[in-house]
């Protein structure tokens, strides 16, 4: 069996295209668990109506490791509640793939759902990076990771210590006992609310110090960017947080 594991908190704009794509797979020896962080809108109700099992969540660490907990398959996929899967095949295609060629830990290439092409030439970039450098350098995003729980559980899940990329470091700890590969199958479509949120620049040179930095110093235990989950001001202040990331990095 697969088990589905979206964290969410106030994804209710979101989530039912995501539970909608996923009800129209073909593959089907599949369950969804939700673990969400107290949301204060109708994530829950959704993910109950669309027949999700709810955990309690909280930051995306937290609410990941929550799901693993409760999962009943062999093999996890991690979703973010915003991406959308693009047709019916595609859970068929990424696990025949993922079967077929012995893998325990993967990630697959993204497109944005958006013909900005500032946004289209970030991912194809993002694409290339990740693909060049999935020997020396594994990087598995958030927003689809597919690994067995036995590796899952050998690497004791995601560190909830870490304040940012703590997707990349358990891809790291899972690549150190397990094969990991990009799946060349399929592309997964992503949202570009971030970009449209807090700005392409703020976004991008966030993703950058943050390479950076863990390449140079290791996981990132100190809040880097004072990041808050669902906090905005405006753009200047966006700007401010960066330039300071800067300061505190060099």
């Amino acid at each position: 069996m697969l088990s589905i594991i979206i964290p969410t908190y106030n994804e209710e704009d979101f989530l039912p295209a995501l539970l909608k794509s996923l009800e129209n797979q073909t593959y089907r020896d599949f369950e969804v668990i939700v673990a969400d962080a107290k949301s204060t809108d109708q994530t829950r109700e959704i993910a109950v109506a669309y027949g999700c099992q709810v955990v309690e969540g909280g930051p995306p660490a937290m609410g990941r490791n929550h799901g693993a907990a409760a999962a009943s398959g062999e093999t996890l996929l991690f979703l973010d509640a915003d991406v959308i899967l693009p047709d019916k095949s595609f859970l068929s295609d990424v696990l025949r793939e993922f079967r077929g060629r012995r893998l325990e830990v993967a990630t697959c290439r993204i497109d944005p759902m958006t013909d900005d092409p500032r946004d289209r030439f970030f991912h194809w970039v993002f694409n290339v990076f990740v693909t060049s450098s999935q020997w020396l350098f594994p990087h598995a995003p958030g927003f689809f990771i597919l690994i067995r729980k036995s590796v899952f559980e050998a690497i004791r899940g995601f560190d909830e210590k870490i304040m940012l990329a703590e997707d990349h470091d358990l891809t790291t700890r899972a690549a150190d006992i397990g094969r990991f590969r990009i799946l060349r199958s399929r592309t997964l479509p992503v949202s570009v609310r971030r970009f449209e949120r807090d700005g392409r620049f703020n976004v991008i040179a966030k993703y950058v110090l943050a390479e950076l930095y863990m390449r140079t110093f290791g996981p990132v235990y100190t809040d880097l960017f004072r990041y808050r989950f669902g906090y905005r001001k405006g753009v200047y202040n966006h700007r401010r947080r960066i330039r300071e990331s800067v300061r505190r990095f060099f």
